[in-house]
């Protein structure tokens, strides 16, 4: 299946067997990395999904790109472009929008898939677009609350499911971070399933295992 000229750019991998609507999965990387990294799961992932991977607008030389900008030398520690990041959520958005139509897919089995940044706005998205989506995969990221729509607390949250996955000794995003998540979700009624590794900043195989069997349970 040869890609459509949609609003990011992306990598697609279709169904081995195509029904009348696929399920999909939309990938979405990490500050710094490109749409072919997290594709490198597409060929473990389960056959009957159209995997997506995207590439975030932001470039980041030499060769990556970002959902938002982060200023490694702020005076107190890293800060981000929240606003860079709400209109970042709006084109991933847009681009789901495009993407079900462009390639047929099932409105109704989305799910996405983030590491890091790509996580944080995974999540950003569906807690802010609740009826978009299904499932939500976040590896080593977290919730930053600041990335969410104004209102989403009055949203139906019900039907999702979320799997979370952090590296205890990650340095980029702290574990103390990603420990704050299964309270939010508690909150909105979400199911989910938050899983932790001896790892740092990274997807191991384990982790990989795990995310993957819950993933074939939940599509």
């Amino acid at each position: 299946m040869t890609p459509h000229l949609l609003s990011l750019e992306h990598l697609i991998r279709p169904p081995k067997q195509t029904p009348e609507k696929a399920a999909a999965i939309f990938l979405f990387h990490g500050y710094g990395s490109n749409e072919e990294d997290l594709f490198s799961f597409a060929p473990e992932l389960p056959e009957n999904l159209c995997v997506i991977s995207v590439r975030a607008p932001h470039s980041l030389p030499p060769y990556g790109f970002a959902w938002y900008s982060i200023d490694f030398d702020a005076d107190f520690g890293k800060w981000s472009n929240t606003e860079q990041a709400k209109e970042s959520v709006q084109l991933m958005k847009n681009f789901i929008e495009e993407a079900i139509e462009a390639y047929y897919l099932d409105a109704d089995k989305i799910s996405l898939l983030g590491f890091s940044q790509g996580t944080v706005l995974s999540f950003a998205l569906a807690l802010s677009y609740p009826e978009m989506i299904k499932n939500v995969l976040g590896l080593s990221g977290h919730i930053d609350q600041k990335t969410l729509k104004s209102g989403y607390e009055d949203k139906d949250h019900s039907h999702l499911n979320i799997y979370v996955s952090h590296g205890e000794y990650d340095q980029v995003i702290p574990f103390s971070w990603a420990e704050k998540t299964p309270a939010i979700l508690d909150r909105l009624g979400i199911k989910y399933v938050f899983e932790q590794f001896p790892t740092g900043h990274g997807v191991s195989r384990d982790n990989f295992y795990g995310m993957r069997s819950w993933l074939e349970k939940h599509i």
